[in-house]
């Protein structure tokens, strides 16, 4: 007997996407989506397959994922926005909110939707995982997003 083994593809080639940004933090948000735009064209994303979207914060993440999720027009949706700790547990409440609703709306869609918010407790964690030391997560969840549309073309035509 022989197993079929199938690995993440990192062909965007003809698969369209949905890009989401909340403006909360945005100039760190900015640097997540010039990645993941980076990511996409260097993988044969056409311009024309990719639709950046603004909301006002992470918090309305999740609908605007779901609105998009649902037109039928994309095979994922990249999610992205920077909540950074203050005084309260603010952030915390609302990196959670955005996670779970996020997570929800793949689950209740069957589109892959991305998880490009970062949660972080100063500044300089958020620079550092928006291009600094620690790579840029948008560019990280740009791959995610094209293997699982791939993977999710994969599962449907067989």
């Amino acid at each position: 007997m022989s197993v079929q083994v199938l690995k993440p593809e990192s062909d965007a080639t003809g698969l369209r996407f949905a890009v989401l940004a909340a403006t909360w933090n945005e100039h760190i948000v900015e640097r997540l989506v010039d990645a993941a735009l980076d990511v996409l064209r260097h993988r044969g994303a056409a311009d024309a397959d990719v639709e950046v979207r603004w909301v006002p914060g992470s918090y309305e993440l999740p609908v605007a994922a779901k609105w998009a999720a649902e037109s039928g027009r994309f095979d994922a949706v990249l999610a992205y926005g920077c909540v950074i700790k203050g005084e309260t547990e603010h952030f915390r409440l609302v990196a959670e909110a955005a996670s779970q609703g996020l997570m929800r709306v793949a689950l209740d869609t069957g589109v892959p939707v991305l998880n490009g918010v970062l949660a972080a407790y100063d500044a300089e964690q958020a620079a550092a995982r928006s291009g600094g030391e620690m790579g840029n997560t948008g560019a990280q969840v740009a791959l995610a997003g094209i293997a699982m549309a791939r993977h999710r073309r994969a599962v449907r035509s067989t």
